[in-house]
């Protein structure tokens, strides 16, 4: 989401180097520019709008500082701006401290609020180590019971549902259940509907009066565009929204639907979805998103996962062992993995500043040849992972076979080790004063 819009920004930006001040002149073309851009990602006018005159506003007449660019300036004007549209500051979930949490997770049909309650229930007790029970309300779409069921398996949650019954007794079953079974937090996964289904829309507002829920998040589709506004005034009007859950953006939505939500409506946004998996769900925060669409980055957000998902000790263990040159394939097996559970590289290219773009077939290609690298590592005995060195024309034709590769697969994984092994020691001379191999002494 917002690759597009990131471009046009940068683009803008570029335009405006080498230019002493920011003027009238200078700022009317870009203020142009910048309006083309939001509307095309979907933007609402209303918005679009706003945000242009409050850009002007700052940007006319504002004293370059030294060492600082007009562009540079517009880049910071634009960033607090993006960042007051988004809601300013992350706002977390608000529940109950005396007693049981309960989240109400309401949206339309089809936007994933299944997935995204198993999503939710897994941060909370990963993160905030809380009991979660999942409760299911939603009765007309079949197996919607099992699939929430089988989620709250692979989250750890607990669940309740009866499909049998009315989703107005199932909630107050689920309440009775979480008491029963001690449970620090209740989320009601909803039925999806449309908002002009007026039954439905009743039956959700029952389910409101029995929970009282102290948070009632609507799942927002990112690439929805600003029929997400709509959406989210519908649900508001008939029920307390105190938040919304903004999911797919990992895809290659436009990101009207974000930029629009909070302003429009005052919900604001306080988690997205990244991907599929139960761990893709991750807080908002305005400022971390304003600065990827300024193609800024987002390394704490980098950092965050790194420190979730990496054991610091072994992680300065094979440190060492790279830069003395003596790390071994299993050592380099252990980093990829390591590596892969902070997520995707398409994921980690997005939040590093300055990083070019992947296409897709590159992922796609790296992905496979981690695989093959994976298959090839795997199928050699901890000796061998230890000492490559001792791979004869045999050995390797077995690894071929139990790894499904060929000869040359496994001589092209022991060339790029290699490789990374005198490139280690290369920079380890470097580090300690010397210079890399072939390099001319001054």
């Amino acid at each position: 989401m917002f690759e597009s819009l990131t471009d046009r920004f940068a683009g803008i930006f570029k335009k405006l180097r080498g230019q002493s001040r920011l003027t009238e002149n200078n700022m009317a073309d870009m203020l142009r520019e910048i309006r083309v851009a939001l509307l095309e990602a979907d933007v609402n006018f209303k918005v679009v709008r706003s945000f242009c005159k409050d850009v002007e506003e700052k940007a006319i007449g504002q004293d370059v500082y030294k060492n600082v660019n007009p562009s540079q300036m517009l880049v910071k004007i634009c960033h607090d701006e993006i960042k007051e549209l988004l809601g300013n500051e992350n706002e977390g979930l608000s529940l109950s401290k005396g007693g049981i949490g309960t989240i109400m997770l309401v949206g339309l049909q089809g936007t994933g609020k299944t997935t995204t309650a198993g999503k939710l229930a897994k941060l909370l007790i990963t993160k905030q180590k809380k009991s979660v029970l999942l409760v299911g309300l939603d009765v007309y779409r079949p197996a919607a019971i099992e699939q929430l069921k089988t989620v709250a398996i692979q989250a750890g949650a607990g669940f309740y549902s009866d499909g049998k019954k009315k989703p107005q007794d199932i909630a107050r079953e689920g309440l009775e259940e979480a008491k029963r079974g001690f449970y620090d937090v209740v989320i009601f996964d909803t039925a999806g509907r449309l908002q002009i289904d007026e039954p439905l829309m009743e039956e959700l507002h029952d389910v409101f009066k029995i929970v009282h829920p102290d948070e009632t998040l609507l799942l927002v589709d990112g690439s929805a565009g600003q029929d997400a506004v709509n959406v989210a005034n519908t649900f508001h009007e008939r029920l307390r929204l105190t938040g919304a859950i903004m999911s797919k953006l990992d895809g290659d939505a436009k990101g009207g639907a974000a930029l629009s939500l909070k302003y429009l409506t005052g919900i604001p946004i306080k988690f997205q979805g990244t991907g599929e998996k139960l761990n893709d769900l991750e807080p908002f925060y305005p400022d971390r998103m304003a600065d990827r669409i300024l193609g800024m980055g987002d390394i704490v957000t980098l950092v965050e996962k790194a420190k979730e998902n990496i054991d610091e000790k072994e992680a300065e263990r094979a440190a060492k062992k790279l830069m003395d040159g003596t790390f071994t394939l299993e050592d380099l097996l252990k980093q990829m993995k390591m590596v892969q559970k902070i997520g995707n590289l398409g994921a980690i290219a997005k939040i590093i500043p300055g990083m070019p773009k992947i296409t897709d077939e590159q992922k796609a290609l790296v992905e496979k040849e981690t695989r093959s690298f994976e298959a090839i590592i795997n199928s050699m005995t901890p000796y061998e992972r230890r000492h490559p060195e001792v791979l004869k024309y045999s050995q390797k034709t077995r690894i071929a076979k139990g790894s499904g590769k060929t000869n040359a697969d496994i001589n092209r994984v022991l060339k790029k080790y290699e490789q990374a092994k005198e490139a280690m020691k290369a920079m380890k001379g470097m580090k300690n004063g010397g210079f890399p191999p072939g390099f001319p002494k001054m």
